[in-house]
């Protein structure tokens, strides 16, 4: 079994890559799955505690079930916190587990590899300005360190709007224009979105793959650096059985208060979580759809997505193509890494709740598509759990709610003014040690990821007190928005169970404020109707449980001002000037993100912006 080469540190600072072992691969996962089986397990049996006195009726069966479902969702998160923060600790890597590299440590190797590589960059309907300017930014990190002409850029346009394929043509003939010669660009536009982006990239492999060793798959909002390009060309090289290598992608560029709070909780606790993902997933991780190098001949050899039988939305074109594509190169016997420690990859996250919904939208879809694959033959089983954690992304909201609901139905049934769920047991019984274990793994992931960065780098996030203020600021801003996204997620759960297709629209990259219509329009009618008649039902029943739903009603009841108020760049930049939710692409920003192209593609095209602010489609 091949090995992976990983970053001496966690910056992509062009060490040479080696080829290593993957020890005790078998142990890792089964340690991990009996963690996370044991947390769960104790959690269920912490609930039972408190419902058998007095026999368990069915009702009770059926919260136990929703409750063992959702605890078990969170004990995954919280072990790979365990590990990651594990592994930072004892300085080890999480594929080798040898020790890492001190920075400076070993020789420099500026070599960018011998393979000639693609960068791929599919789009459609994107804002031309941005895509070029980012394209740019990468083109210029190639050409200083002197690898430029290792690389062949390609952009794949499936744009369908006539007045954006006009400026995307003016962009291109002007991104040419400035690097001329010196550097081998290619165009291409399609005038049928067939198979959207998997489409999209099938189209090169059959036109141009076979020129080709790697291909670096790029989304329209995608930065990578020079050292993080040429790792990864090393990497594959230095892996012969490497199929497919992942980055950890970091948002960034974000202005908006909703941006900028999930752009830092991305850069604090993201690379902690990867790192004991990458653990225990060692040779057999998944594929996030961009910022991956690919091997090009097994691919279009082994990865064309199948037709699922019957109609859309469950049937029909795979509309999520990475975890399916991930699966068919480690069924085709190809190794699959993911390298969480290596820096100089970005992209960008939406910048409003109701922009992040329309993706989830899609993503939804996608997701509950890929159950319909579980019993094809030869998937890794990893990859089979790949497909049921991805679904579980949003039937786990489904199951929080049930939950919930679950609970006030208890309360109603028990009678007008009932004090609390399974009074008096619950106070000061056991249900005390079950909340505080609960909160523990929630809150654990956040707590041990800012214990690593304070311990090591906490002037990257503006310094101890400015990271443990943003800290506090993203956990409750955390904490009113998960309700609303769990009524989103429910929703669009229901939508393709009811057979309600999607059309595929441009994702809005840049963030856009988002008027009180707006709002309204997105989902915060329905969802504070539901908060409303939610809170006056409990209300009647019990006032005491009332209190325990609070944070949950808050948030719904508050949707139209969050969404509306997150979605404003005002409030983002009096954060940064107060140097609150800051990340180290702001502290110390690298040169790609600091082009002034790049700083200037603030606003999508008008065509683009109008979309953005129809309702959220399919609800």
């Amino acid at each position: 079994m091949s090995g992976i080469p990983t970053m001496s540190g966690s910056d992509a600072n062009g060490h040479p890559a080696a080829a290593i072992r993957l020890p005790r691969i078998r142990a890792r996962r089964w340690l991990y799955g009996a963690l996370v089986a044991a947390t769960t397990l104790a959690g269920a049996a912490m609930m039972l505690d408190i419902m058998r006195d007095g026999g368990v009726t069915l009702l009770e069966l059926v919260i136990l079930a929703l409750f063992t479902a959702t605890f078990g969702w969170i004990a995954m998160p919280f072990w790979n916190a365990v590990i990651g923060f594990a592994l930072a600790l004892l300085g080890r890597d999480p594929l080798s587990l040898e020790r890492l590299s001190e920075p400076g440590e070993g020789p420099p190797d500026a070599a960018a590899g011998s393979s000639r590589t693609a960068l791929v960059m599919p789009v459609h309907n994107e804002d031309p300005a941005r895509v070029t300017a980012g394209l740019a930014a990468m083109l210029r990190s190639l050409d200083r360190a002197g690898h430029l002409d290792r690389f062949d850029l390609f952009l794949l346009s499936d744009t369908t709007d006539a007045a954006i394929a006009e400026e995307e043509a003016a962009a291109w003939t002007a991104l040419r224009r400035r690097f001329g010669d010196g550097a081998a660009m290619h165009y291409r536009r399609r005038t049928a979105n067939v198979g959207r982006k998997a489409g999209n990239i099938a189209d090169f492999c059959r036109r141009w793959g076979a020129r080709y060793e790697f291909m670096v798959v790029l989304d329209a909002d995608s930065i990578m650096t020079d050292a993080a390009l040429t790792q990864l060309v090393r990497a594959m090289e230095a892996n012969p059985q490497a199929g497919l290598i992942q980055t950890v992608p970091l948002p960034a560029r974000r202005t908006t208060l909703f941006g900028r709070c999930i752009q830092f909780a991305s850069c604090l606790y993201g690379p902690l979580l990867a790192a004991g993902q990458a653990w225990w997933q060692s040779d057999t991780a998944n594929y996030w759809g961009h910022n991956a190098i690919i091997r090009v001949a097994p691919f279009s050899a082994h990865c064309g997505l199948p037709v699922l039988p019957g109609r859309p939305p469950l049937g029909g074109a795979i509309l999520s193509h990475d975890f399916v594509e991930a699966a068919l190169m480690r069924r085709a016997g190809w190794d699959v890494y993911l390298l969480p420690l290596m820096g100089g990859s970005y992209e960008e996250a939406p910048g409003n709740v109701v922009d992040y919904a329309r993706r989830d939208r899609r993503w939804c879809q996608g997701s509950l598509q890929h159950l319909r694959l579980l019993g094809v033959p030869g998937f890794h089983p990893l990859n089979r759990l790949y497909f049921v954690l991805g679904a579980g992304g949003y039937l786990s909201s489904v199951a929080w709610l049930l939950l919930l609901l679950a609970g006030t139905l208890y309360v109603l049934l028990s009678g007008p003014g009932a004090p609390l769920l399974w009074a008096p047991r619950m106070w000061p019984g056991p249900a005390v040690p079950l909340l505080a274990v609960t909160a523990g793994l929630l809150l654990a992931p956040r707590i041990l990821a800012l214990l690593q960065v304070l311990a090591a780098r906490r002037r990257a996030f503006g310094g101890a007190p400015r990271l443990l203020a943003g800290t506090l600021l993203e956990t409750l801003f955390s904490v009113v928005v998960a309700p609303v996204m769990m009524l989103y997620h429910t929703r669009f759960v229901a939508s393709v169970l009811a057979g309600r297709d999607i059309r595929w629209e441009a994702q809005v990259r840049e963030g856009n404020t988002l008027g009180w219509r707006e709002a309204w329009a997105g989902g915060a009618w329905w969802i504070t109707l539901a908060g409303a008649v939610w809170g006056a039902v409990t209300l009647y029943a019990s006032p005491v449980f009332l209190l325990w739903l609070s944070p949950i009603l808050t948030g719904l009841l508050l949707a139209a001002p969050l969404i509306r108020w997150t979605s404003s760049r005002a409030p983002g930049a009096w954060t940064r000037r107060r140097g609150l939710l800051l990340v180290p692409s702001e502290t110390a920003p690298p040169p790609e993100l600091a082009a002034g192209e790049l700083l200037a593609a603030a606003r999508p095209p008008a065509s683009v912006e109008a979309d953005s602010r129809q309702p959220v489609p399919s609800l």
